[in-house]
């Protein structure tokens, strides 16, 4: 089932410290960074805690700025996002600010905790997930009960490690602060266990006043170099939307979807898409999209069919297209069979001028059924 794309998001000190060991909370960061942040919960749809955190901090977890609330109410969405945490024991403090600033809030917990939290008064959608948590089971229920698509958590470690060790995460934002802490007993980022092996993938670094704020998303074994958990996401959609197209005997049904490198959809589009007989998928999603949009560049274009390198019905191909609107990501279901085109290499030729070219061979079943007529 669909997951929201999961941001992990943290500041740690320079010996990977989350916080010392003191009464007061150590500020790792400065305002220019605090609203940094603020921006990205405004981007979201929910934001994530677990109940250490909840416990240590009392945090609100609110949209500060009164500018962003106002463009969230403006686009059709609540003022704040969705509060969400996570504890197996349901034993919160039901007077924490949590439960009272911001909207809507949710508790995922145990059939156990559930009736704890519920004798407490706890003031939120309480959400039991049997006798134990289940990760892919609350973020189902975030995606297709909630309807978050985007998920931003800030801790703690335990959390974070959890996401990252059972390779849920999309992307990790980490502000590594010029501190050191220099206390064993201090909560750190990550915790031990087995992580995926592989280098993360950086999309960003950048200075922020003293900080330096570095993106990162992680690597999934068996999809070959560069994958990410998002990319099946959204190739599976790329895929679903090579199903609408209306079929042809003279051209291939293909999906495809833009996608920025914060995970924003940009665009989709789909071979033949509002009665023209000539589009193709990539060409209707690019053409919906500024061609001096500054995302472009570190955006991702998902497509069911790798990008044509020739084509009769319009001057430019697809492969062409991506190169000049300057995308340098393509994550692909399915070569091109010489069916029309003999000898065709969409992502050599992407390859070559040095664009990534991802191919997830899992999703080829999915590309080629709404062209099974084609290929008998």
């Amino acid at each position: 089932m669909p997951h929201p794309y999961v941001l992990l998001s943290a500041a740690v000190s320079l010996d990977g410290c989350l916080d010392d060991t003191g009464p007061d909370r150590l500020l790792l960061s400065g305002p220019a960074d605090f609203d940094r942040v603020d921006e990205v919960r405004a981007s979201v749809d929910a934001i994530l805690i677990g109940a250490g955190t909840l416990r240590a901090d009392n945090p609100r977890l609110l949209v500060n700025s009164p500018e962003r609330r106002a463009a969230r109410v403006a686009a059709g969405l609540p003022e704040y996002p969705l509060k969400v945490t996570v504890s197996a024991s349901g034993d919160l403090d039901p007077a924490a600010n949590f439960w009272h600033t911001g909207g809507e809030k949710v508790l995922y917990t145990t059939l156990e905790g559930a009736e704890r939290a519920s004798r407490a008064g706890i003031r939120a959608d309480i959400v039991p997930l049997g006798h134990d948590l289940d990760w892919p089971r609350l973020l189902d229920h975030l995606h297709d009960a909630r309807g978050v698509r985007r998920l931003m958590v800030e801790g703690g470690g335990t959390i974070h490690t959890q996401l990252l060790q059972q390779q849920l995460a999309d992307e990790l934002q980490l502000v590594l602060s010029p501190l050191l802490v220099g206390d064993p007993g201090a909560p750190r980022l990550f915790g031990p266990g087995a992580y995926q092996r592989g280098r993360l993938r950086l999309l960003q670094t950048r200075q922020i006043e003293d900080v330096v704020l570095m993106r990162y998303a992680p690597t999934a074994p068996g999809t070959g170099t560069g994958a990410a958990p998002a990319d099946r996401h959204w190739l599976r959609l790329a895929c679903e939307l090579a199903d609408r197209c209306p079929p042809s005997g003279t051209a291939f049904s293909v999906g495809a979807v833009i996608v920025a490198a914060d995970g924003t959809e940009l665009a989709r589009g789909h071979s033949r898409e509002a009665g023209d007989p000539t589009v193709h998928a990539e060409e209707a999603a690019l053409a919906k999209i500024p061609a001096d949009d500054p995302r472009l560049p570190t955006a991702t274009v998902y497509t069911s069919l790798e990008p044509c390198t020739h084509r009769a019905s319009r001057p430019h191909p697809c492969a062409e297209l991506i190169l000049r609107a300057g995308v340098r990501r393509v994550v692909t279901a399915w070569r091109e069979p010489d069916t029309f085109v003999p000898g065709a290499d969409g992502s050599g030729a992407l390859t070559a001028a040095g664009v990534d070219v991802v191919v997830l061979p899992e999703f080829e079943a999915a590309a080629r059924e709404p062209n099974r007529h084609l290929l008998s």
